[in-house]
């Protein structure tokens, strides 16, 4: 155990409000998807309100929702992510979310136990944004390894990563 866990954050911008029918299958799918994820191998953490997701935390602005979670490590995340029943939710977020032009999800190692607040995770979106990818805000497709950790080589990364990455 390297003695650090792997953040994540996602973004999305809202086509319409939570309540409206356009977003009805979404929101029918928060609790089923935060379930699994809950149950995937490797999950630790997900930020939540009491009403179970983050949907009401809009720190972005009100057509804005976050997801914030902490890993073990990033296969676990990259096979919930991809390789479960999450992937197929995903593969609709044209329906319910706009495209963004740039980065919506950043990747990060945090100290083991520790979980980051939504302002530190924006922070790593920010830097994202602005440097790329590197040791403090990185993507699947262009992975880092935990500090003290040996390099990861190019096979490293995930080849079906997110295209907007």
């Amino acid at each position: 155990m390297s003695g650090y866990e792997l953040a994540q954050l996602n973004v999305a911008v809202l086509k319409d409000s939570l309540e409206s029918p356009l977003l009805a299958d979404f929101v029918a799918n928060l609790d089923p998807i935060n379930a699994l994820a809950e149950d995937t191998p490797g999950f630790l953490w997900r930020l939540e309100t009491e009403e179970g997701d983050a949907t009401a935390l809009r720190p972005l602005g009100d057509d804005m929702i976050v997801n914030m979670s902490v890993w073990e490590d990033i296969e676990s995340l990259h096979g919930y992510v991809y390789r479960s029943a999450h992937a197929a939710i995903m593969a609709r977020r044209k329906e319910w979310f706009h495209r963004m032009a740039e980065a919506y999800s950043v990747l990060w190692w945090v100290p083991a136990g520790y979980r980051p607040s939504i302002d530190e995770a924006l922070e790593r979106l920010d830097a994202l944004r602005r440097h790329g990818p590197h040791a403090q805000a990185f993507t699947f497709r262009k992975p880092f390894p935990a500090p003290g950790a040996g390099a990861m080589d190019g096979a490293s990364a995930f080849p079906d990563a997110c295209q907007a990455e």
